[in-house]
């Protein structure tokens, strides 16, 4: 009965599931025109012309100095904008398609330490997942696994190809160390308890340290056995790996950065709550940080209704670079909003997109490619009707990565037209 279930489980989801093809690889050139470009590096040009051919970007500026468009395949973007394609950071794009069904969610491995774990061969580009978040600008994902203590290693991956291989941007770029939480909540998200501190903190912060100190010991040991864990440590001792830690807390901050420079790395913070109280530490040490969700209420009882609106702004007027994240999977429609939002609050607009793009392309070493509108880049951008922040104006009329023009369509937006009719129709 069981094996029948999942059957017809499966059949199901085949039937309901509009796959739709990736884009075909750029035949002819093409010039964007008149449109307001936001370059992706804090700065904007309005009136713009913007050209590519064979997936790069051979010009980025003013009318003035565009070169000849004889050839090239022009889309008059007059009034609109136009962004290099925005990316999402700490998210399960991919990994995960049904949360209540297990079959579909494949975003953790068993146990506390797990550094060999790879995000990347479990991307699935056929998730339905992927265009609702595509169709409202984000592009690139940096597809990050789940757990506690060592997670594993992320990858970064455009939203459009055929298989993992193709989509493949940044492959195991960076390692994800959850810090042990020094409080947690209890109770649950509908009927929240209080704060509990948690008394195996510096057990668990030793037993981390512990394994950091035999992984290192492993890297410099010439003839050792093999150890696929501790193997999986090397490129982040040999500074080719970026560590993510995520951390919450000001206390959790601040031993995560002195546990860091017990190895002499330069971790990079994800979450981080607590960040603009420790902007001072975090400038002087030269630490980036992954926001997370601005749509959040505070950590403690007593702080600001607004402090996660603010504190992008906050580290930004520090001189801290920041790169926006929202967690989860389908969640990562809301990203663009998030950012719009934190520049109500005090957060330069263009920096906003910048946080969006250029900077966690930084982060994970692949801003020779993507996070900006320069030439030599990856054509990874969309044109959208007006302001990408804002969620009435945020409507992507194209896209495209690597020069290929990708499908906007989604099972929602089909879902739409197929109700629209049936109301416009008055049945």
């Amino acid at each position: 009965m069981r094996t029948f279930l999942i059957l017809a489980f499966t059949l199901l989801l085949n039937q309901l599931q509009a796959q739709f093809i990736p884009g075909a690889p750029q035949a002819n050139p093409i010039a964007i025109t008149g449109a307001t470009a936001h370059l992706g590096t804090g700065t904007a040009i309005e009136d713009a012309v913007i050209t590519f051919a064979n997936g790069k970007l051979t010009y980025v500026g003013a009318q003035t100095g565009a070169p000849s468009l004889a050839g090239h395949t022009v889309v008059d973007a007059s009034g609109k904008d136009v962004y290099p394609g925005f990316i999402a950071m700490d998210t399960r794009l991919g990994l995960v398609e049904i949360d209540a069904v297990r079959a579909t969610d494949d975003i953790r491995e068993i146990g506390y330490l797990n550094p060999n774990a790879r995000s990347l061969i479990a991307f699935n580009t056929d998730s339905e997942i992927i265009p609702t978040v595509r169709n409202i600008g984000v592009l690139v994902a940096q597809v990050t696994p789940d757990g506690r203590g060592i997670a594993g290693q992320s990858s970064a991956m455009s939203m459009d190809g055929w298989n993992w291989e193709d989509a493949a941007i940044g492959a195991d770029e960076g390692m994800h160390l959850h810090w042990p939480r020094d409080f947690r909540m209890t109770g649950w998200w509908a009927a929240p308890g209080g704060m509990k501190k948690n008394e195996k903190y510096n057990e668990q912060v030793q037993s981390i340290q512990q394994y950091f100190d035999q992984a290192q010991a492993y890297a410099k040991t010439a003839d050792a056995i093999d150890n696929p864990r501790f193997q999986s440590m090397e490129p982040v001792f040999a500074g080719k790996q970026s560590l993510y830690i995520h951390a919450s807390f000001a206390r959790e901050i601040e031993d995560a950065i002195a546990f860091a420079d017990r190895y002499d790395l330069k971790p990079i913070l994800v979450g981080g709550q607590d960040a603009y109280l420790l902007k001072d530490l975090l400038k002087e040490k030269g630490i980036s940080v992954v926001v997370g969700p601005v749509h959040a209420l505070p950590q403690r009882g007593d702080d600001l209704v607004s402090q996660p609106f603010e504190t992008p702004g906050q580290l930004h007027a520090a001189g801290i670079p920041i790169a926006f994240s929202v967690g989860g999977a389908w969640e990562q429609r809301r990203l663009p909003l998030n950012a719009g939002h934190a520049v109500g609050y005090g957060l330069p607009y263009e920096e906003a997109v910048k946080g969006l793009t250029l900077t966690p392309a930084t982060m994970m070493n692949i801003a020779d490619r993507v996070g900006s509108l320069e030439v030599g880049k990856d054509a990874t951008l969309f044109i959208s009707v007006g302001d990408a922040l804002e969620i009435r104006t945020n409507i992507l009329e194209q896209a495209w990565i690597g020069g290929r023009e990708v499908d906007l369509r989604s099972r929602q937006t089909e879902l739409a037209k197929k109700y629209k009719a049936k109301y416009t129709r008055g049945e």
